[in-house]
């Protein structure tokens, strides 16, 4: 009975703050955060993070960085797509057969798929951030990337398709799989951090061009729509 009502109130919580978020609409938001999270989108700065990467590691460190950062984000992804929501069967807030649907605004009829618990968005991109955050340990560029996980993690409540609980275990996903890949990377390649990296500020200028772009394009849109 106790556990019980513990998960009730949890549950609740996480649905008002959901409302709560969701809540909060702007019309350059809207196209702003649609397009944040969308996945092709971060391609270049995927390309930069790599282009550092090459030009910091010696060639056979790189391919096993490369190959860890890859299982990083298969393990995220299947643990959370495979794996979790079959055995929860959380329906998406979106989701018409979720009562909670009527109210949760959604944008540009984007509801996702049924289930949503949890959040693959937000475990590939925490996998991601906390794995270049053990690679490089850089201050810039760790808060580069945990400000864009989390503005992504935002911007799937905001569009109304993930509770916040399912960001939060989503995150926890992919800190897990980035631990463990990081920690198998490091004792087969030998791995050892350096004081300075070349470069290392490029994902930060391609991913904050990036933003840039997508604000300027959701501003645009906003006032001819």
């Amino acid at each position: 009975m106790i556990l019980a009502g513990i998960l009730s109130g949890l549950v609740e919580m996480d649905t008002d703050l959901l409302l709560a978020i969701n809540g909060w609409r702007a019309e350059w938001a809207d196209f702003f955060m649609y397009a944040f999270s969308g996945r092709w989108i971060w391609v270049p700065m995927y390309v930069a993070i790599f282009y550092v990467i090459v030009r910091n590691l010696y060639w056979k460190t790189a391919v096993g960085c490369a190959v860890a950062i890859a299982l990083t984000i298969t393990f995220a992804d299947q643990m959370g797509a495979t794996v979790i929501r079959p055995l929860v069967c959380r329906l998406r807030p979106a989701n018409l057969e979720n009562p909670v649907s009527e109210f949760v605004q959604i944008v540009n009829g984007y509801r996702g798929g049924r289930y949503g618990f949890p959040s693959c968005h937000a475990a590939n991109t925490f996998g991601l951030a906390f794995f270049l955050f053990y690679l490089f340990r850089n201050r810039a560029l760790n808060w580069f990337i945990m400000v864009w996980a989390l503005l992504t993690c935002y911007s799937r409540s905001y569009l109304g398709v993930h509770y916040p609980g399912d960001l939060l275990v989503g995150a926890f996903v992919g800190f897990v799989g980035a631990s463990l890949c990081y920690w198998l990377f490091s004792l087969v390649c030998k791995y050892r951090r350096k004081e300075d990296y070349k470069h290392i500020y490029a994902p930060i200028w391609v991913g904050g061009i990036t933003t840039l772009g997508i604000l300027v394009y959701a501003l645009i849109r906003a006032a001819v729509s």
